[in-house]
C-alpha cells in the first residue's frame, strides 16, 4: 500500500473509532503518526490539532444548532485556554524547536494519553465526585476554576494536542456535575475548536504541520465517523471502552518509553 492509501486507512479507523466513543480522534492520531507514518513528534502533534480543529467543526456546528452548548462556560475557558496555547506556541517560537522541545512534547503526549485513560475509565466516577465538589466551591467561585481549567487545557494541548476531548469534558463534569450530559459534550466540543485551530495555527506558523498527509487522513476520516456512529448503537459500550482504555494505556506506556 503506498503512504496516502495508508494514511486514509488510518484516517478511516479513528473516525470510526472516534464515531463510536466520541472520544478526540487526537488520543489515537498522533501516536499513530508517530509510530506509523514516523514523523517528529512536533509534526505529528501539529498536524493532528488541524485534524482535530477540522474534524470537531461539523460537530460544533451541530451541538449549537440543537442548543447543546453552554457558551458562558465555553467563553470562561476560553479565556484561559487560548492565552495559554498562545504563550507556548510564542515561546516555542523564541526558543526554536529543539531536541529538548521534543523531549518535552514526548513526554507531555505520553501522560495526556494516560489521563485520557483515567478518563474514559473512570467516566461514571467523575459525575459523583463533581457532586460533592459543590460544597467545596460555591458559585461564585467557579468562573475562577473554569478559567484555570481552561488555562490546564491550553497548555497540555498545546503540547500535546491530547485533552480537549475526554479530559476537557470531566474538567466541566467535574465544575458543573448538574449540567446535562449533551450540554456537557456540546460545550466540550464547542470550546476544542477555537482552541485547537489556534494552537495549529501556531504550529503551521513553526513549519510544522504535514498538510498532503493531513488531507489523506480526513479523506477517510469522513465515512469513518459516520460508520462508527452507525456502530455505536450494535457493540456494547463497555466492551468499546474497555478496548479504548487498553490501547490508550500502551500507546501512553510506549511513547513515554
Amino acid at each position: 500500500m503506498t503512504t496516502t492509501a495508508i494514511a486514509i486507512a488510518s484516517g478511516f479507523g479513528v473516525g470510526a473509532i472516534v464515531g463510536m466513543t466520541g472520544v478526540g480522534g487526537g488520543s489515537l492520531m498522533t501516536p499513530l503518526l508517530l509510530t506509523v507514518f514516523k514523523l517528529n513528534p512536533a509534526v505529528a502533534i501539529g498536524t493532528d490539532l488541524w485534524f482535530a480543529a477540522i474534524t470537531k467543526t461539523a460537530g460544533s456546528v451541530s451541538h449549537h444548532r440543537s442548543g447543546h452548548v453552554n457558551w458562558r462556560i465555553t467563553t470562561l475557558m476560553l479565556a484561559g485556554s487560548i492565552p495559554a496555547a498562545l504563550a507556548t506556541i510564542a515561546l516555542m517560537h523564541y526558543t526554536g524547536v529543539t531536541k529538548g522541545w521534543a523531549s518535552t512534547l514526548t513526554f507531555s503526549l505520553g501522560i495526556a494519553l494516560l489521563v485520557t485513560a483515567a478518563t474514559v475509565a473512570f467516566k461514571k466516577l467523575w459525575f459523583s465526585v463533581g457532586l460533592r465538589l459543590e460544597r467545596w466551591i460555591p458559585e461564585s467561585r467557579k468562573p475562577a476554576f473554569t478559567v484555570a481549567c481552561g488555562l490546564v487545557l491550553g497548555v497540555l494541548v498545546t503540547l500535546s494536542s491530547i485533552g480537549a476531548g475526554a479530559i476537557g469534558a470531566t474538567m466541566i463534569m467535574l465544575l458543573y456535575p448538574r449540567l446535562e450530559a449533551h450540554k456537557v459534550v456540546g460545550t466540550d466540543i464547542a470550546h476544542a475548536v477555537p482552541l485547537t485551530l489556534v494552537a495549529g495555527i501556531g504550529y503551521a506558523t513553526l513549519g510544522l504541520v504535514n498538510w498532503p498527509l493531513l488531507g489523506a487522513l480526513l479523506t477517510g476520516s469522513i465515512p469513518g465517523i459516520w460508520l462508527g456512529a452507525q456502530l455505536t448503537r450494535k457493540l456494547p459500550e463497555t466492551l468499546i471502552r474497555s478496548l479504548l482504555c487498553v490501547s490508550l494505556v500502551i500507546a501512553g506506556l510506549k511513547v513515554i518509553r
